[in-house]
């Protein structure tokens, strides 16, 4: 039974690893959009990832505004409880992305959601274009 309990640290770490993704994905894209808009890349008008980047920002400041914990948050303290470790401390991993996610930020930081939002007018997203010489979609 020990042994199957040495794997919920490493799930717990996991989940973290994945939050972090999930951060490094919604707030370094917003300047990305916008610097990729004047650059005139194309990747930056990719319409399913601008709408899985709106959604994500939108979920967040929902999170927020109705003060629920995110559920990774939930899911990476229950594999932590599991694994008998305590929360608050965590190990090496855990510690530094915790302190990375989890801090304090002011309320007019979900300010971000309106900026998203204009990223929408400023660098509108596009449908893919049909390739040249490729036959047309039918419906």
């Amino acid at each position: 039974m020990a042994q199957e309990s040495s794997w919920y640290p490493l799930l717990a770490d996991g989940v973290l690893m994945l939050h972090a993704g999930v951060v490094l994905f919604v707030v370094p894209g917003l300047p990305l959009i916008l610097v990729g808009g004047a650059r005139r890349w194309a990747w930056v008008r990719n319409l399913p990832l601008r709408l899985l980047h709106l959604a994500t920002i939108g979920y967040v400041a929902l999170q927020s505004w109705f003060g629920i914990m995110c559920p990774l948050t939930t899911l990476e303290h229950c594999l932590r409880e599991r694994g008998g470790q305590i929360v608050a401390e965590g190990d090496f991993i855990a510690h530094w992305l915790g302190k990375l996610l989890f801090f304090t930020a002011p309320p007019w930081v979900f300010v971000l959601v309106a900026l998203v939002a204009l990223s929408w007018v400023l660098v509108p997203p596009r449908r893919r274009r049909a390739h040249a010489g490729a036959p047309p979609r039918h419906a």
